[in-house]
């Protein structure tokens, strides 16, 4: 039985902001929670960009009960005025006596402005509180707020030899369905989902989220240097959801304005052959796209590791061995590195077993990224 102090009524708060991941745009996940007199009076979580924040849905439940109560708040509450007023200045007027904030807001308009606002009034504020596991559940937020360039999740399912399919192409099905289920919160769980346009013509996937529940389907980016994309291709023609297609300067003017006329935006990004992917992603951050799940290939991946574009990797494995010698491919297509001391190591690294898949996640510690 977990007892009741402020580590438990944070872990409601974080709980919270948990589940609503995906739905708040380039906005932080957030969770409130207001306690009076040992019970909760208030909880709230910001829901969607632009509507009230977590802590005013938790003081609109609180009501009268919040003055001389506790708010447990998983990020620092703002200072500003931006599309909502301040959080810090609704705490003190409805008389909260203390915050408990799990971790600073690394936005630049807050940064430890809101603590100073709350404590300036005589509140008291304690920080720090379950911090990791704060940052961790906004690090696409942070990613963001920093560098303009979105957070890039690399997903790959393959086989114990490292296997993305066999030497005739076939993938269906590496992972077991429950492997499969987390892809799809990931999907929805990210404002955009990144392929090759190899994978387009090798496998016309609809590119959505398909949830035991109706999920949040992202914004489909296609990597496609000579726009090859084809006008009946699922991510073209099935209008389930925007789609992104990225190619160089030097790509076929007419084929741009037969994708353009069908709904889809392209960008061009890179004067050479193929598509400058440092130069996307920060067109992509222009378009206020915070965070990108890649399902790509092996060239698509092996060039976004090797650039220092990844900043998290998800990978499933499954106890298959299909071989194939080159004819299979494999998760990571590129030169490699010469020494094993050079090559990209995960931090952070976590381990979960999934019937008899296994998924290894971990943040590349050579990328670096914020």
């Amino acid at each position: 039985m977990q007892v009741m102090n402020d580590e438990f009524y944070m872990s409601l708060a974080l709980d919270m902001a948990e589940r609503a991941q995906g739905q708040t745009g380039i906005n932080p996940v957030v969770g409130c929670v207001v306690v009076k007199d040992g019970a909760v009076v208030g909880l709230g979580t910001h829901l969607k960009r632009g509507t009230g924040h977590a802590e005013v849905h938790a003081l609109n439940m609180a009501g009268e009960q919040a003055k001389g109560g506790t708010a447990y708040v998983t990020l620092e509450p703002c200072s500003h005025y931006g599309i909502t007023p301040p959080c810090s200045e609704r705490l003190i007027t409805e008389g909260v006596a203390r915050v408990v904030v799990a971790c600073e807001d690394p936005n630049p308009q807050v940064a430890g402005r809101g603590i100073a606002m709350l404590r300036s009034a005589g509140i008291e504020v304690e920080v720090g509180l379950l911090k990791e596991r704060a940052l961790r559940l906004n690090e696409r937020f942070i990613k963001y707020i920093l560098t303009r360039k979105p957070f890039v999740t690399l997903k790959s399912a393959s086989t114990l030899d490292g296997k993305i399919g066999t030497r005739t192409g076939d993938s269906k099905w590496i992972s077991n369905e429950e492997a499969r289920a987390i892809v799809h919160t990931l999907r929805h769980r990210h404002q955009g989902i990144m392929v090759g346009v190899g994978t387009v013509l090798a496998d016309n996937p609809s590119l959505t989220t398909r949830t035991e529940v109706p999920g949040i389907n992202p914004v489909r980016i296609v990597i496609d240097s000579k726009l090859r994309t084809p006008l009946d291709a699922a991510v073209v023609a099935d209008g389930q959801a925007p789609t992104i297609v990225i190619a160089a300067d030097s790509a076929d003017p007419a084929k741009e304005a037969a994708l353009t006329a069908a709904g889809v935006k392209v960008l061009r990004c890179g004067a050479g052959p193929r598509v400058d992917l440092t130069a996307a992603m920060k067109a992509l951050g222009e378009l206020e796209i915070g965070s990108v799940l890649l399902e790509g290939g092996g060239e698509l991946n092996g060039a976004m590791l090797e650039q220092g574009l990844v900043d998290r990797v998800t990978l499933f494995f499954a106890p298959k061995i299909v071989g194939g010698r080159a004819e299979a491919p494999s998760a990571f297509s590129w030169d490699g590195v010469a020494l094993m001391k050079d090559a990209v190591t995960l931090e952070q690294v976590e381990v979960e077993v999934l019937g008899d898949n296994v998924c290894i996640t971990g943040r590349p510690a050579s990328s670096g990224n914020a």
